[in-house]
């Protein structure tokens, strides 16, 4: 199974953004941190999927370099799938480029993994699974 999970947007300032999305009248969900990632998050849940704001803690974040490079804007799509060990290594298999062939624990104890744009048509995947 394979759904969108979330639209990642770069920003530079998380405050600002979440107060946009609460003026729309959507709810926010607690800030996170995701200390390997050096970014600090919100998700605002839509329906079956979301979108997770994206904050840099640090100048040499991948964040933070995207912002310098790109701007505030798109950084990733997430597809959610029921088996990321078995999806990972499948494409590993097929010569799909990942950005780390590690596993790793994310925002809400998600398992994800990145695809490398090089791989999926110029755009950064994010693949997760939910973790049980």
């Amino acid at each position: 199974m394979f759904a969108i999970d979330h639209l990642g947007i770069a920003v530079r300032s998380l405050e600002q953004s979440k107060q946009f999305y609460e003026k729309l009248g959507i709810r926010v969900l607690p800030e996170e941190t995701v200390e390997q990632e050096k970014v600090r998050l919100a998700m605002v849940p839509l329906g079956e999927s979301r979108i997770e704001l994206l904050e840099p803690t640090s100048e040499d974040s991948p964040i933070a370099k995207f912002l310098a490079k790109r701007g505030e804007g798109l950084h990733h799509v997430c597809l959610r799938v029921s088996d990321l060990p078995g999806t990972v290594e499948r494409l590993k298999k097929s010569g799909v480029r990942l950005v780390t062939d590690k596993i790793q624990v994310g925002a809400g104890g998600h398992l994800y993994v990145f695809v490398h744009p090089s791989s999926a048509g110029g755009v950064l995947l994010e693949l997760c699974e939910e973790q049980r």
